[in-house]
């Protein structure tokens, strides 16, 4: 029999929507249930690509005897982490607090009132069960002691969670954070630190800004050797396309294999902007086959970009990416085989498990013409094995990411086709995902969930509107990107001039979460302050410039301290200190910015906007009082809205540019 899942919107919940425990969806109704049979709540929490996830789920959650020790004596919730991201953190600050680690699938027992009173992680099905039945013990007979301790676990969360004093992020600031990460880069392998290796997306775009601004030769250095390495190794997909999680070794060789929305948007991006500054062919060409692959596999039939694509294939890590000698000859015969395996390190050994190996590409071939042809008979080869599982629920934090990459790359590469999917996503996210003006956080096939929107969701939705609004031109995005803002300052912001990550009128949970650290992906509270100062520079706004300045005071002392998870707050302060810098493009009724806007486009400075259209066109205040004389495109600098003289050459405006940046 199925149990309370089968109608989640959620496929990490669907994948247990046919076990014999008793899981619900989190919410009032379970711990109203707790409450009357007097029993704890066992939570699980995790996600739909996570393979230790998989794992507890079939040893253990599709187990009869765990089922028939779960039911009777805990009200069983099943969580995913990427639709309830407040639920997550909550129960994870309390599990690192009690653990001294985190991890998922993370696994938590609750009083009926939802304080933790004990917090793991994985657990083989043998101690899973050993763990129920001492919780039943002490449940019942030191039920004083156990509500004693969840109280005193949930006070001191809550103290815990308390904001530091806000501080200022200026260039100092910036500076020591950028020698910070100097300290902390490996220079053999690049990255920051040991194994495991995450690609470290936002402190890339934080040093590319930082050497826009200063001129840092180490800046870019440290960009140049970490992009070339990941593009390079195991990590990136060499045939499809696209980055996995993370790389299990120093080296990123090998990955673990689940493929994100979040960090394949984020490292578009970076590959652009580094093409962009050196004009690198491998940077484009990553910037080309990323922003494929989140077409081709993750976009969805409404035209938004599902979450993920799973680690495992029929429950192997790997499967579908990894190859040995034979499998190149059988595809390619044996001389060409054996000439594919030395270029892409395949080797009798493996570099992975069982004598498998990642594919790499330390080189480009000098042949050209031979290494298409060879990666495509290896991708229709591979397209014919077992495929990972997709979680195809649309976030919407993470389709603002993706809107944002795929606007700026149609614009600076000259693909319209890719500022079509950001503006098709746009318009799901805004047309499904917006009830009653208030902003949800995920849907799939269409429908919407029942889980609010957080703070992320609505900086990097504002983050991806404003982006499309530039590479476009169209009013509408700049106009929705503004409300969205105004819902986000209304109902998330802190007495610190930051945010919290939930709504003043959201879930109360045994703690408001609140994160000023840049993780995997923008934290709310720098998502926010991006959006906000973006939007200041393209409308004039002060007080969203002040909103945004405060909001970067308030993420100061994690910046200072661990330069690593503060990624896009860095770079947010570095378009503090650069802008407001702003490019009109006025063109004559039907005309186009031309090379004019090409020119904006091509400029790093971190406090960059730009814009073009037709004088006075309604809903651009760039453009207000800034004509096209005699017809002819014509460009303003602006600082401040306030400008130098017009020019319709190309040149004299990369110079103004190039003069003010530096």
């Amino acid at each position: 029999m199925p149990n309370r899942l089968a109608d989640s919107t959620s496929p990490y919940l669907l994948q247990h929507a046919d076990n014999p425990v008793d899981w619900q969806e989190w919410g009032e109704e379970a711990f109203a249930e707790a409450r009357r049979r007097d029993v704890p709540v066992l939570l699980s929490v995790g996600y739909a690509a996570c393979h230790w996830c998989h794992v507890m789920a079939h040893e253990t959650f599709e187990d009869e005897e765990v089922a028939a020790a779960l039911n009777p004596h805990f009200v069983a919730v099943k969580v995913d982490r990427e639709e309830r991201p407040d639920v997550d953190a909550v129960y994870m600050s309390a599990t690192t607090a009690l653990t001294g680690h985190g991890g998922w699938p993370m696994t938590c027992v609750l009083t009926p009132d939802g304080e933790p009173f004990f917090a793991g992680t994985y657990f083989p099905r043998g101690q899973f069960l050993q763990l129920l039945a001492q919780v039943r013990t002490v449940w019942a007979e030191q039920r004083e002691r156990v509500l004693e301790s969840s109280a005193h676990i949930a006070g001191r969360l809550r103290e815990m969670s308390s904001a530091a004093s806000p501080s200022a992020l200026d260039a100092q600031a910036l500076a020591q954070a950028a020698a910070g990460l100097r300290r902390q880069f490996d220079d053999a392998r690049g990255g920051f630190g040991g194994a495991p290796k995450f690609p470290p997306s936002m402190v890339l775009e934080f040093l590319l800004r930082h050497h826009a601004r200063t001129g840092s030769a180490d800046a870019l250095a440290m960009v140049e050797r970490t992009c070339t390495a990941m593009a390079r190794g195991g990590t990136y997909d060499q045939l499809g396309g696209g980055f996995a999680r993370y790389s299990v070794d120093a080296d990123w060789v090998v990955p673990h294999f689940e493929k994100m929305l979040y960090d394949n948007a984020q490292l578009l991006r970076v590959y652009l902007h580094l093409w962009r500054v050196t004009g690198s062919a491998l940077a484009e060409r990553v910037s080309r086959e990323t922003a494929d692959f989140l077409l081709r596999d993750l976009g969805t039939p409404e035209g938004g970009f599902a979450s993920a694509l799973d680690a495992d294939t029929e429950g192997v890590e790997g499967l579908t990416y990894v190859w040995s000698p034979e499998q190149l000859r059988l595809v390619l015969g044996e001389d060409e085989g054996q000439r594919a395996a030395q270029l892409l390190g395949v080797t009798a050994d493996g570099t992975f498990e069982a004598g498998m190996s990642t594919l790499q590409l330390p080189a480009d071939p000098t042949d050209a013409t031979w290494w298409a042809a060879t990666r495509r008979r290896l991708w229709e080869a591979r397209q014919q094995r077992p495929q990972p599982a997709r979680d195809d629920k649309v976030v919407t934090a993470w389709n603002g990411l993706a809107i944002a990459a795929l606007a700026e790359t149609g614009a600076l590469l000259e693909e319209p086709r890719y500022v079509d999917a950001a503006r098709r996503c746009a318009g799901l996210v805004w047309d499904t995902h917006v009830v009653d003006d208030r902003l949800r956080r995920v849907s799939r096939g269409g429908r919407v969930g029942a889980a609010d929107g957080v703070a992320d969701d609505h900086g990097d939705l504002a983050e991806g509107l404003l982006t499309l609004h530039q590479a476009t031109g169209e009013a509408v995005w700049l106009d929705r990107a503004g409300t969205v803002l105004e819902w986000a300052t209304a109902r998330f912001a802190a007495s610190d001039g930051g945010f919290h990550d939930t709504a003043h009128d959201a879930e109360e949970l045994f703690t408001r979460p609140r994160s000023p650290a840049d993780n995997a992906e923008p934290a709310g509270q720098s998502a926010l302050a991006g959006a906000l100062l973006t939007h200041s520079a393209l409308t004039g706004s002060q007080a969203h410039r002040a909103a945004a300045e405060a909001a970067l005071r308030a993420s100061a002392a994690v910046a200072a301290r661990e330069p690593r998870f503060a990624g896009w707050t860095l770079a947010v302060a570095e378009a503090v200190l650069s802008g407001p810098l702003q490019v009109a493009v006025s063109t004559p009724a039907g005309g186009s910015g031309g090379e004019l806007l090409r020119v904006a486009r091509m400029s790093p400075s971190p406090g960059l906007v730009s814009v073009a259209g037709a004088e006075d066109a309604p809903g651009l205040p760039l453009l207000t009082g800034r004509p096209a004389p005699g017809g002819v495109a014509t460009a303003y600098l602006c600082r401040g809205f306030v400008c130098d003289a017009p020019t319709s050459d190309p040149r004299a405006l990369r110079a103004a540019l190039a003069a003010a940046t530096a």
